[in-house]
């Protein structure tokens, strides 16, 4: 039986996003399927140019020229057995409708997602007149609590944005996008702009709303060592695929992909003893023309004869999955043994 926690809110199936700025467009996301389950939240990963905020954009339908999204779908799955309905769809005003109330966007810079010229009762109260249909009044009151929620006095809201702290700024944000009680929350990068203890913060906060008030996140950043915070499970990107998913803890004490196994190199952990931390060499490929075969290829320690060659298809490997040659050349050794026994 399925439980509630078990059920799909979003699937996406084989999205592919381009940028057609010159005669040969960029592949920013080639094939992607991902699904979030009800109160998860899914973390993905990767460095800067893999995809992930390109994404997210389409998947919110707020891409922009020159991105066009060009195939896939993405079901947003309604409560009580509702009919999914394909957001890539949707027309403007249909889209209108369900932002805020269904799907929210906290982006990574909170200074150029607050109006620098209203203050922050007015944008909050915005916000809830015209979602909620509160008064005036009604709608400050809310928007005193939802300040509240991520440690905000209310007395700020007679504040503009340049009047906050960074991390203040961020924590507005987050109880913007919860206005409304959306069933997703989608942050791109939301502690890329603050210091490490406000990450911490914003972090703790995040986990207790998700729990309180029950909401989805897919949360977007290049730091595969923060999402062991947050995440249920985690996705990793590289050249516009994703290349590994898998349970968060697991994913990051046994990664299977080689390019995940270098980014958690690339941090200090959290959590635990030291370790040195290295560099991934060389540069993530140019989306126009990918390299032949996996296009990790060129930056990997273990490469060996099929990796410069054929495309690795993204395969089940125990709880999550990975696109590698090194688990299938061993995984097809072991059918073949299988077989023969």
């Amino acid at each position: 039986m399925t439980t509630r926690h078990q059920e799909p809110l979003l699937t996406v199936r084989g999205l592919h996003v381009d940028y057609f700025d010159r005669a040969d467009p960029v592949h920013a996301v080639s094939g992607v399927d991902l699904t979030l389950l009800r109160g998860e939240t899914l973390g993905i990963v990767g460095e800067s140019g893999c995809g992930k905020s390109t994404l997210v954009t389409a998947v919110t339908r707020l891409e922009r020229p020159p991105a066009v999204t060009t195939a896939g779908s993405v079901l947003f799955h309604g409560k009580d057995g509702a009919p999914p309905v394909d957001l890539l769809t949707l027309t403007d005003r249909q889209l209108g409708a369900l932002r805020w109330e269904k799907i929210a966007v906290v982006f990574q810079s909170a200074m150029n997602a607050l109006n620098p010229v209203l203050r922050l009762g007015a944008q909050f109260s915005d916000v809830l007149r015209r979602h909620r249909g509160l008064s005036k009044k009604e709608a400050l009151t809310r928007a005193g609590e939802l300040l509240g929620m991520v440690g905000i006095p209310a007395d700020r809201l007679r504040s503009y944005a340049h009047e906050l702290s960074g991390g203040m700024r961020q924590r507005a944000t987050i109880a913007l996008a919860l206005a409304c009680e959306p069933d997703l929350v989608v942050m791109d990068e939301p502690t890329t702009a603050v210091d490490v203890v406000m990450q911490r913060q914003i972090l703790r906060q995040v986990s207790r709303l998700k729990r309180e008030l029950g909401f989805s996140v897919i949360f977007i950043t290049h730091d595969l060592s923060l999402l062991i915070e947050i995440a249920d499970r985690i996705a990793v990107m590289y050249a516009g695929k994703v290349v590994e998913t898998g349970p968060a803890r697991q994913l990051y004490t046994d990664p299977k992909h080689p390019y995940t196994e270098a980014l958690r190199g690339a941090f200090p952990p959290l959590h635990g003893p030291r370790r040195e931390i290295t560099g991934i060499p060389g540069s993530p490929p140019g989306l126009r023309v990918l390299p032949q075969g996996c296009a990790f290829h060129p930056r990997c320690a273990h490469r060996f004869e099929p990796c410069d060659r054929t495309t690795p298809p993204l395969l089940a490997l125990g709880a999550g999955e990975a696109a590698c040659h090194l688990h299938q050349t061993v995984r097809g050794e072991e059918d073949h043994h299988a077989r023969v026994s």
